[in-house]
């Protein structure tokens, strides 16, 4: 045996040792009292939840053998593939966390036998709970808060992604009366494909960005406008009036859509019915599908403008004035000073809330659902009206028409686009690329 194999020795025993049975490397370390809480500790979870695992990988992996039944008049109950995956994917979480425990187990064993190796003392149970408690501190501490993200957020949101690899929809394939089986992209296949499923997605689709955009850009122009006005140097009260313009924000969405839909209504909507009363029209406001749409970003603008309001008037005054001394002595214009300084300097520091609105927007349920609810309606669309986002489309096909996979398979396309524009665009602003600089 050469020197390199004798220095690493005890280490690679050690290794193999407790790769072979978990514990018996810290035992080969002369760890007496690590090793047998590695060891009992191993055994009693295998022992024990060794069963339940196996039965719930079996269950995660068929989603059932036999739905339930009537057989003589007697109801048999069958598999509910649903709980089965829902079981199976905490049982697959639980053996992961068992592996690393595991590995755990086979890195520590290598890391004292290289301590051997060296002719360096190894530490005992005390010592080990010791440095845990001292130099893995933050790690120990962030062990409850990763435990209740892990079951609380990663798991709901992995069973969401996976109902989109099964057939789980009606009317064939609702448990308990039937199975659910893995179908793999063919969700996501009938989604582009079929004519009825492909016109719907991609209508909704295209309003849905139109819509994220047009109300993005409507409320930071005019919660802009509102800044300048009210922060214009001949305006008095600017208290009185920063107060009547936060005033819709301060007041909830709720209550204020509802009220919209009331004066907006075209059948007695006291809006139409001033209208009327001055010899002008009505406007169908609500069931005309481009009337409707207009009438989203024109109430969006009512709610959401406040808010950018505040938000600018504390950047316009974080403005350098020198700038606008420097141009006024080189001749510039009110309307070459704002394009050239203040539009820059605004987007500028408020471009993660630009984005972040987009993103919201894009995700604005309750405005759409409270005051249309997705109509009027559309007759080439699926299960979805003229206003509809993809979001209200998805509480559609779930809660009414129960078509968990294509809800699900639309929800992971949504998140996709979402988190490859947020980061796109995050990545190309220019305070971000300055903060990777510094």
């Amino acid at each position: 045996m050469n020197l390199t194999q004798e220095a690493g020795r005890y280490r690679t025993k050690a290794g193999l040792l407790s790769a072979l049975l978990i514990g018996l490397g810290q035992l080969y370390n002369r760890q007496y009292g690590k090793g047998l809480l590695f060891m009992m500790s191993a055994q009693l979870l295998f022992w024990t939840y060794y069963p339940i695992a196996f039965k719930g990988i079996a269950g995660l992996i068929t989603l059932g053998k036999a739905p339930t039944r009537i057989v003589g008049g007697k109801i048999v109950q069958g598999d509910h593939s649903i709980f089965l995956l829902i079981n199976g994917l905490i049982t697959l979480v639980i053996v992961l966390l068992f592996v690393g425990f595991y590995a755990l187990n086979i890195y520590d064993a290598r890391k004292n036998g290289e301590l051997r190796d060296e002719g360096r003392r190894i530490p005992g149970l005390i010592d080990s709970f010791r440095t845990a408690k001292f130099r893995h501190l933050p790690y120990l501490l962030l062990l409850p808060a990763c435990g209740f993200a892990l079951f609380v957020t990663v798991i709901p949101l992995t069973f969401n992604v996976l109902i989109a690899f099964t057939n789980y929809s009606a009317p064939a394939h609702i448990p308990d009366r039937a199975l659910v089986d893995w179908v793999g992209l063919r969700t996501f296949a009938d989604l582009f494909t079929q004519d009825a499923w492909r016109s719907t997605f991609l209508g909704i689709s295209v309003w849905n960005i139109a819509w994220a955009a047009a109300s993005t850009v409507s409320v930071f122009f005019g919660g802009l406008l509102l800044a300048l006005m009210v922060n214009h140097p001949g305006i008095r009260f600017k208290r009185f009036w920063r107060t009547m313009f936060i005033l819709p924000w301060a007041v909830p969405q709720f209550i204020s859509i509802l009220v919209f839909r009331i004066l907006l209504n075209g059948s007695f909507g006291p809006v139409n019915d001033m209208l009327m009363k001055l010899g002008i029209p009505a406007v169908p406001w609500l069931s005309d599908p481009l009337m409707a749409k207009v009438t989203i970003v024109l109430v969006n603008l009512w709610f959401s403008t406040p808010f950018l309001m505040a938000l600018m008037s504390g950047v316009l005054t974080t403005l350098p004035r020198d700038l606008y001394e420097a141009a006024e002595v080189d001749g510039a214009s009110g309307r070459q000073k704002f394009v050239g300084i203040t539009l820059p300097l605004v987007l500028a520091a408020t471009a993660p809330i630009l984005i972040m609105q987009f993103a919201f927007n894009f995700n604005n349920f309750n405005l759409i659902y409270l005051l249309t609810d997705g109509g009027p309606d559309h007759p080439g669309y699926y299960y979805a009206g003229s206003t509809d986002l993809l979001i209200s489309w998805i509480y559609k096909m779930t809660l009414n028409q129960s078509q968990f996979n294509m809800a699900s398979a639309v929800s992971i396309i949504m998140f996709v686009f979402i988190a490859a524009f947020s980061l796109w665009n995050y990545r190309r602003m220019k305070s971000t690329r300055e903060e990777d600089l510094v």
